[in-house]
């Protein structure tokens, strides 16, 4: 990193390469009843893992997006993490390790966000697993309904439905379900979410500095959890204007009946403060309320981020009796924690 770089993009390091395997490390060092790390393989695990007779799921992708992956690892979610480097996929190597170190002889799920080096690698890790007798099942999340293809992906991307399928199949598979039965409540899950993002500012990468320029009253409409553009860049609008095309997109591809519950998941990208999270849930309640939907349940707050980028994302899931029913049971992770 230059003297330049230093001086106009500030972060807490010490060599940017070091920056993932030093955060694993925190990251077990902070919770050491809840998860164990691989630092070898870049690999979050369960503390109690393989857990025997249960379906194991594991998931992962770049880092930078904090709490996701590492941070969902625990009882009722994840039961692995893989963390490649920053806006990276991890290898096929470390999926194959994170599948077996899980596998407790009931299969395997792979949750994989819809993006080209992420399904390449688990596809291959999952082949591999084949090999050596595991059941392998791959579960794709493709929410995103801001574009249809990106820089990064063919077809939509994989964004805050992650979270969501993570929790609900986590505690499918917490109460038993069969490898089957997972994998169709995370499918389910992925069916019945969708979900759109705004961003105001870029990120900037350790030692790479922004990824996009865009102007002090610009916001990038559409955009991706890496950056990605999305369907325009406009001069930035009140929140109201902004929740209220976000929510009319989302919901007209989702089409939900009227009368419907959902779950409404207000996610920051990283650099937007809890207060304006709260405006921006608070109007998008107004959007649900016009069109005949309650949110039900709710999430806010900081889990599927881009590092520090100033942004929201909101996800829209129909449920159903299951879907809340397994929504409300027990998680214990880093990030994610009720009744446990």
């Amino acid at each position: 990193m230059s003297v330049t770089e230093q001086q106009t993009v500030k972060k807490f390091l010490n060599n940017p390469e070091d920056t993932v395997p030093e955060s694993l490390a925190g990251l077990g060092a902070a919770h050491p009843d809840l998860v164990k790390i691989d630092l070898e393989n870049q690999v979050v695990l369960r503390k109690d893992a393989p857990v025997q007779g249960k379906v194991s799921i594991i998931s992962g992708g770049g880092s930078g997006h904090e709490p996701l992956h590492g941070g969902f690892v625990g009882v009722g979610m994840l039961d692995a993490a893989c963390a490649g480097t920053v806006f990276t996929s991890p290898v096929p190597d470390q999926m194959l390790a994170a599948t077996k170190a899980v596998d407790g002889g009931a299969g395997v799920i792979h949750v994989v966000k819809n993006y080209t080096g992420d399904v390449m690698n688990f596809k291959l890790a999952a082949e591999e697993a084949a090999d050596e007798d595991i059941q392998v099942e791959s579960v794709i999340t493709n929410d995103d309904v801001a574009v249809e293809d990106s820089l990064y992906t063919a077809g939509r991307r994989g964004t805050g439905a992650t979270v969501l399928l993570e929790k609900i199949a986590g505690a499918k598979a917490e109460a038993g379900g069969s490898l089957a039965e997972v994998a169709a409540v995370a499918r389910k899950v992925n069916d019945q979410a969708r979900s759109f993002g705004v961003a105001l500012t870029s990120c900037a990468t350790p030692g790479s500095g922004p990824t996009f320029d865009i102007g002090a009253d610009e916001m990038e409409f559409g955009v991706g959890i890496h950056g990605e553009p999305g369907r325009r860049r406009e001069k930035i609008r009140s929140a109201s204007e902004i929740v209220a095309e976000m929510a009319d997109v989302i919901l007209t591809d989702l089409e939900p009946a009227s009368g419907s519950n959902v779950l409404a998941f207000v996610n920051g990208l990283g650099g937007t403060p809890l207060i304006e999270l709260y405006v921006i849930y608070n109007e998008l309640t107004k959007q649900l309320e016009e069109r005949g939907l309650t949110a039900t349940r709710s999430l806010v707050g900081n889990y599927i981020t881009s590092l520090e980028m100033a942004g929201v994302s909101i996800t829209i899931l129909t449920l159903d009796d299951e879907l809340t029913e397994l929504w409300d049971a027990p998680v214990h992770t880093p990030a994610l924690r009720w009744k446990a």
